[in-house]
């Protein structure tokens, strides 16, 4: 499987798996940016956004399109897309996203996450 395609798999499970998989694969630090009220803003530990990944807090229906992939160095890659959910709540939700991935020992793990709604 291509990188681009393994980092589009990772990113998916952000918005529709749990706590384990931000565990594994959210890096020690992750700039947020939710320009939402009440939404993560900062730099934030892996448990941190982890604990955010609850089953009331997920997300259904996801469609990821509008996919760009730029790889900056062998270690950095930047993605950005077009994201429509539907929250747990039943809301719908329509955002652009940015997601910088680092790549360390134990794998590609995301550094910074954007969410800009449409």
């Amino acid at each position: 499987m291509a990188l681009e395609d393994d980092i589009y798999t990772t990113e998916e499970g952000f918005w529709l798996a749990g706590e384990d998989h931000f565990l594994a694969h959210v890096d020690e630090q992750c700039l947020l940016v939710f320009p939402q009220a009440g939404e993560m803003h900062g730099v934030h530990s892996r448990e941190d956004v982890a604990a955010t990944a609850t089953p009331s807090n997920r997300w259904r229906d996801l469609e990821i399109s509008h996919r760009q992939f730029l790889q900056l160095t062998q270690d950095a890659v930047i993605i950005s897309y077009r994201a429509d959910a539907t929250r747990a709540d039943g809301e719908p939700y329509a955002a652009l996203i940015g997601s910088t991935y680092v790549r360390r020992e134990r794998g590609w793990k995301l550094a910074a996450h954007q969410h800009s709604p449409v």
